[in-house]
């Protein structure tokens, strides 16, 4: 997993190079240092040579600075390498999202998502930028510090045979039980993330509603959680430091204690033990580096594994079957279309439903809270793929048109009206990108947006703010709409996307639709039969199932429940 991970670094793999190669000639000079401290001791100081020591000393100072300046070259590559790292991880991860279905979303959670591109991503660049250094120095280090110290004194040395197997055994068991107590700590994140994502996005209903306090309790216990999650996780982490300082304090009382044995009976010289325990201190440092590389490594594969989940998620809905076929008029039908959102779900949201639309029609459908309005119309654009039969339009079944264009020809205000941060127009122009001034006028014309776009102190220019907040819900509507017929589409989809807007404005929509776009194929979705009622056809479902079909006139004689809608929303206006 590891190795799939680094495969990203593709384009930076010039400066991990260029990282090791600095790290290891650091390496090399600072254990050279301990050897020249070595014959400084015991060659100059022994023998008062004043002229020894000072070029001892210059030999020492030039390894040094040389040293420091491989460190420095070392630190900014392995930054450059761990950030690269990090923005393609995020760049194929958002990648990948975008050409997630709404199926595909709805297997994460959005807040989990979150995480998975900032917090996840973040541990694993970190893990190069500031694991390189020790993942290299370390063996290089041990390695080379260890053959030294045989060198100088290969009967000392054999205390590391008896120290090297306790370290290492301490180290495998805490990496062990640390590494599923980093992947718990990812999911406590998602956990937090996501409440605090709905407390912000709903703020006005918690506050309305005054469940401040429900949601600081809620926040809390979920906070409590995380600190849980970390102390347990770090907690088992820091026991890396007291098992490395019991290890070493051990193996420098052992050689002490047998050095000193050694210079007593003259076996051994004073400046040979200082230059041994140097490459002690060496070689108990690399140990140390290498188990919090293991340690970082093991963050970095719980969060690996969460962001390859979200790249290796399947996409349902692909080109693959797509020719060059291209939508000309917009007929759209239905051919026993059967769908559900798993396909381990028991039941069908949408059961066996058949009809037809011609071209340049308008249609409405219209059913109880539940009965499947909006799955139907999004498995026109493809949103969702059907389960069992066949979604046309011209006469083509949808999976063989490409997406683009499929998505381009099929515009849909969905229920949730959403604009971006940005100005007005830039939030017209997602419906068309080089979309004039004049077109946009024209769109607005058409929705109605146009009589409160004037009242606005900067027009077209005025900053929406995030989520449009500074314009109202029935506005906001209408510059939605507007927004999709600047694409011209072929079929235009309103899913109840008029809710917020009075009866008059809706009908000069509508009007102003009919008499600017005679062939555009359209499809009402409404709670209110106001809004459909003059509509070619209507559709009615209930349970998911087509109940009936005809013009308002034609389900008021025939449908049992048509008339039990009308007269319910009959009763309520009258009252």
């Amino acid at each position: 997993m590891l190795r799939r991970l680094f495969s990203y670094m593709h384009r930076y793999k010039k400066y991990a190079a260029l990282a090791v190669l600095c790290i290891t000639a650091e390496s090399i000079f600072e254990l050279l240092v301990p050897l020249i401290m070595a014959d400084l001791v015991d060659v100059g100081v022994a023998g008062a040579d004043r002229g020894y020591i000072f070029a001892k000393g210059a030999q020492m100072v030039v390894c040094a600075v040389i040293a420091l300046a491989l460190g420095a070259g070392s630190a900014r590559f392995s930054a450059l390498a761990g950030q690269g790292l990090g923005a393609e991880l995020r760049k194929a991860e958002y990648r990948k999202l975008q050409s997630f279905s709404f199926s595909n979303i709805d297997h994460f959670r959005v807040s989990s998502l979150v995480t998975r591109l900032t917090s996840d991503v973040t541990n694993v660049q970190n893990t190069v930028s500031t694991g390189m250094r020790p993942f290299c120095r370390g063996p290089v280090m041990l390695v080379a510090a260890t053959g030294v110290a045989f060198s100088i004194n290969h009967r000392l040395a054999v205390v590391f045979f008896v120290a090297l197997p306790v370290l290492g055994a301490l180290l495998f068991v805490i990496t062990v039980k640390v590494r599923p107590r980093y992947a718990r700590l990812q999911g406590a994140i998602d956990t937090l993330n996501r409440i605090i994502q709905e407390n912000l996005t709903a703020v006005r209903i918690v506050k309305a509603c005054v469940r401040g306090d429900y949601e600081i309790a809620k926040f809390e216990e979920a906070n409590r959680d995380l600190k849980g999650e970390s102390e347990a996780a770090f907690g088992l982490a820091a026991l890396n430091v007291p098992a490395m300082q019991f290890v070493m304090y051990g193996t420098i009382l052992a050689i002490l204690w047998f050095g000193g044995e050694m210079i007593r009976v003259g076996t051994m010289q004073v400046g040979q033990l200082t230059g041994f325990l140097s490459y002690v201190l060496q070689i108990l440092n690399s140990l140390m580096m290498i188990s919090n590389v293991f340690l970082m490594m093991s963050r970095s594969v719980a969060s690996g594994a969460r962001i390859l989940e979200v790249i290796d998620e399947e996409i349902d809905i692909t080109d693959e079957k797509a020719g060059d076929a291209r939508i000309g008029r917009g007929e759209i039908e239905f051919d026993h279309v059967w769908f559900k959102y798993r396909s381990t779900a028991r039941e069908y949201v949408l059961s066996d439903v058949s009809f037809r639309i011609p071209a340049g029609r308008t249609v409405g459908i219209i059913g109880q809270t539940g009965s499947a309005k909006t799955t139907l119309v999004q498995l026109i654009p493809r949103l969702y793929e059907a389960s069992r039969g066949t979604v046309r339009i011209d006469g083509v079944p949808v999976e063989e048109y490409p997406l683009a264009h499929l998505r381009d020809a099929v515009a849909m205000v969905l229920q949730k009206n959403t604009l971006f941060s940005g100005t007005l127009l830039s939030n017209l122009r997602w419906g068309k990108e080089d979309a004039t001034p004049e077109e946009a006028a024209e769109a607005c014309r058409i929705a109605c947006a146009d009589e409160f776009i004037d009242r606005l102190p900067d027009g077209y220019e005025t900053e929406m703010g995030q989520g449009g907040v500074n314009v109202s819900g029935g506005q906001k509507q209408r510059l939605c709409i507007a927004r999709a017929l600047l694409k011209k589409p072929k079929i235009l989809i309103l899913d109840d996307s008029t809710s917020a807007v009075d009866t008059a404005t809706e009908a000069r929509i509508r009007r102003r639709m009919e008499e600017s776009l005679p062939g555009m194929t359209k499809i009402i979705i409404a709670q209110r039969i106001s809004s459909v009622r003059h509509a070619d056809r209507i559709i009615l479902l209930d349970e998911g199932r087509v109940s009936d079909t005809g013009t308002h006139e034609e389900l008021m004689e025939r449908s049992e429940i048509y008339r039990q809608i009308y007269d319910s929303q009959k009763e309520g206006a009258e009252l």
